[in-house]
C-alpha cells in the first residue's frame, strides 16, 4: 500500500502556501482559520519539519515548502483531469487560467467572448498575478509568463509561445491635440509616467529615439503597468506601453501611439501548462486559441 499523506492536509496546504495566508487559504476553502492551522499541524507532523514561517502577519512557506506545493499542485491538477476525463463527455468544463494582470485586462479578458461562443461547454476562470516573473503554483490549467518558449524552460511543461512584445510611446488621444508629439524632441513639453514593474522601459526607448538626454524630465511613477496605463488615457503624461497588447485600446481610441516608428523589442509571452495533462485536449486545444488570437492582433 502507497504511505501517503492526508490528501485533505495536503489540499489546505497547497492552498495556505498559494495565497501565503491561513485566513485567505480558510476563505478559500470554506474554513475557519483555526481549522487550517490545525491540518497544517497535522501535514508538519506526518512529514518531521516546519512548513511555513511567519512573516509579519503573513505564514509564508518555507522554499522546501513551496517546490513541494508546486508538485502537490501538479499532481492535483493531474487528478482532477483524469478524473474529468472518466466522466461526463458533455459536463461543462472549468479551465484556469493565471496571467500577469494588464495581460488579463488589455488582451486575454477581451477576446475570451469569442472563445466563450466556440466553447459554449468550457468556463475560463482568470486569475491574475502582479507581475510577469511570479512562480509557477498549482491550482491553474494554464499560466501566462513572459518567457522564451525552449526545452529548459519550465521542466515537465509545455511552453508555446502566445504574443510578441515590442515598447513604443503612447499617450491619450486629448493629450496629442493639446500637445502634438511628431518628433522625439516634443516629448520635452510632457511628464513622463513609468512603472515599478517595468523597470528601464523609458530608458531604453530614449535610446531608441536618439534623445537619452531627455531622462531628466519630470517623471511620475507608478506601482504597476495597469495603473500607469489608466493615467497616460486620463491624460496625466506620457507612457511607454506594449504593442500588440494594447491594440484593442488604440482601435478604441482610448490611446494612441505618435511615433509608433520606434519600437523596443521585449520579451514575448508564452503559455506554460504541464506535460502530462489534457487526455481530452481541452488544454492544447484552448493553447492553439490563444496563439491564432497573436495572428489577429
Amino acid at each position: 500500500m502507497r504511505h501517503l499523506p492526508p490528501l485533505n492536509a495536503l489540499r489546505i496546504f497547497e492552498v495556505a502556501a498559494r495565497t501565503s495566508s491561513y485566513a485567505e487559504a480558510g476563505a478559500e476553502l470554506g474554513l475557519t482559520h483555526g481549522a487550517v492551522s490545525r491540518q497544517i499541524a497535522t501535514l508538519e507532523s506526518w512529514l518531521g519539519q516546519r512548513l511555513f514561517t511567519r512573516q509579519g502577519r503573513r505564514m509564508v512557506a518555507t522554499p522546501a515548502a513551496q517546490a513541494f506545493a508546486a508538485e502537490v499542485g501538479l499532481s492535483f491538477d493531474r487528478l482532477m483531469l483524469a478524473a474529468e476525463a472518466c466522466g461526463r463527455p458533455g459536463a461543462r468544463r472549468i479551465l484556469r487560467v493565471s496571467a500577469p494582470t494588464s495581460f488579463a485586462m488589455r488582451w486575454l479578458i477581451p477576446r475570451l467572448g469569442g472563445y466563450h461562443a466556440d466553447h459554449p461547454q468550457v468556463e475560463v476562470v482568470v486569475t491574475t498575478v502582479s507581475t510577469v516573473l511570479e512562480e509557477l503554483r498549482g491550482g491553474v490549467d494554464v499560466a501566462i509568463r513572459r518567457g522564451v518558449a525552449h526545452a529548459d524552460a519550465w521542466s515537465q511543461h509545455h511552453v508555446v509561445p502566445v504574443l510578441d512584445n515590442v515598447d513604443t510611446l503612447i499617450m491619450s488621444p486629448a493629450l496629442f491635440r493639446q500637445r502634438p508629439i511628431l518628433a522625439p524632441a516634443d516629448i520635452a513639453a510632457h511628464t513622463l509616467l513609468a512603472s515599478e514593474t517595468r523597470a528601464g522601459d523609458w530608458s531604453r526607448w530614449l535610446e531608441a529615439a536618439g534623445v537619452p538626454h531627455l531622462a531628466g524630465l519630470p517623471r511620475q511613477r507608478f506601482d504597476h503597468f495597469f495603473v500607469t496605463r489608466q493615467a497616460v488615457e486620463d491624460g496625466l503624461g506620457i507612457g511607454i506601453g506594449p504593442l500588440p497588447m494594447l491594440a484593442l485600446d488604440i482601435a478604441n481610441n482610448r490611446l494612441m501611439a505618435p511615433l509608433p516608428e520606434i519600437q523596443v523589442q521585449r520579451t514575448g509571452y508564452v503559455a506554460i501548462f504541464p506535460q502530462q495533462a489534457d487526455g481530452g485536449n481541452l488544454l492544447h486545444g484552448f493553447v492553439d486559441w490563444l496563439a491564432a488570437q497573436r495572428d489577429l492582433s
